[in-house]
């Protein structure tokens, strides 16, 4: 009897051990790893900006999708003398320049006297809803990294481009 008892004793501690196994949720498969991204700047393919920015910028996002929540990185290309009006944004702003002089100003309305040159190598950090203008000196190309979507809202709605009847990039 005695032995009966301690192999009833031990299939039922057994049995509660594998039951308690069985009950764990399995652990998730590790997520796979997200691809690289390596570009040159001849693998960069620059095309119009969106319709948000005056006519003469080109754009090439870099990582992301920059109307989609998340990270998001992109360049911009400015000809010399192109402006930006007064604007703002939801989210942070990070800008890098690469290439030119980055001018940008505080403030409602774009003004000369309120532009700051930013040269090359500089770092802007513009916090969600910090009113600002820029412009650029030769030809300009800023990288703009952040958490989309990124949209731009301007201070004076009159100066959205996309707004504009009859323009078009």
């Amino acid at each position: 009897m005695r032995t009966f008892l301690m192999a009833l004793a031990v299939t039922a501690s057994a049995t509660a051990g594998s039951a308690q196994t069985a009950a764990q949720p399995a652990k998730p498969a590790p997520a796979a790893p997200a691809a690289h991204v390596l570009l040159t700047p001849g693998d960069m393919k620059w095309g119009p900006a969106p319709p948000v920015l005056p006519a003469g910028a080109q754009v090439t996002v870099l990582d992301g999708d920059p109307f989609k929540p998340g990270f998001f990185s992109l360049r911009l290309k400015f000809p010399d003398g192109y402006k930006i009006p007064a604007h703002w944004h939801p989210t942070d702003e990070n800008i890098t320049v690469i290439q030119g002089t980055f001018r940008a100003g505080m403030g409602d309305a774009l003004s000369e006297a309120g532009l700051h040159d930013f040269p090359v190598g500089s770092f802007i950090q513009m916090p969600k809803r910090m009113r600002h203008f820029a412009s650029a000196k030769g030809e300009v190309i800023v990288q703009i990294y952040g958490q989309g979507p990124f949209v731009i809202t301007y201070v004076n709605p009159a100066d959205d481009p996309s707004k504009k009847p009859g323009t078009s990039h």
